[in-house]
């Protein structure tokens, strides 16, 4: 048997490798940093901490999932995989035009709250690619000869805890910015550039993860 001192030194390298990984992938422009762009710009902090919030727990069931093999088999099902996808897409699109639109302003309502909360938490369980993630990317950090689940769950929590990290940021960045743009052109001007920028994710999203 490893002793367990060895075995927590001996995963420090991969866990360092997938810390970084990390950072970087979250750092890549993507759905979650325009959604969650235009909630703090439109509705304010506290709504986009609602969003941030969902996209938390919904990258975290899907984590989840992965350890227990769950996303597994939804790789392994063209008919459920292709399912979540266009719903996934749709709902990418629908989160454009509501941003391009202005949605509701509603910042400090319960409902407005719970809106963004389930919003960011549907936009990342519809979201495949973050299931890829799970069981393409984080297995290659993960060593056999070791107890795999806890490892699983180690490096799910520390992808979920960057994710969040850098979406707070992104929140408490463009929430400085809405006073300087509330209520005016500018405003009008960044919101549907990042609108615009979102559907033209979707649309990447549904290029790039066909079959």
């Amino acid at each position: 048997m490893v002793p367990m001192t060895d075995m927590a030194f001996s995963f420090r390298p991969a866990f360092s490798a997938f810390l970084i990984t990390s950072i970087l992938i979250e750092l890549t422009p993507g759905p979650n940093m325009g959604y969650l762009a235009i909630v703090a710009l439109t509705q304010g902090r506290r709504a986009g901490f609602s969003a941030v919030a969902g996209v938390f727990f919904g990258l975290t069931i899907i984590g989840i999932g992965a350890a227990f093999g769950v996303t597994a088999l939804i790789q392994a099902s063209p008919v459920i995989y292709d399912g979540l996808r266009y719903a996934g897409i749709l709902f990418l699109l629908y989160l454009a035009w509501d941003g391009w639109r202005g949605g509701d302003k509603e910042e400090n309502g319960t409902h407005g709250l719970r809106a963004q909360f389930l919003r960011g938490l549907t936009s990342n369980i519809l979201n495949p690619k973050a299931a890829v993630f799970y069981v393409a990317v984080l297995p290659e950090f993960v060593a056999p000869a070791r107890p795999v689940l806890a490892q699983t769950i180690v490096l799910t929590i520390t992808y979920v805890l960057v994710a969040t990290a850098i979406h707070g940021t992104i929140v408490l960045a463009a929430g400085s910015l809405r006073p300087w743009l509330s209520g005016g052109e500018k405003e009008v001007f960044v919101r549907r550039s990042l609108s615009l920028a979102l559907a033209c994710f979707a649309i990447w999203f549904a290029i790039n993860t066909s079959r």
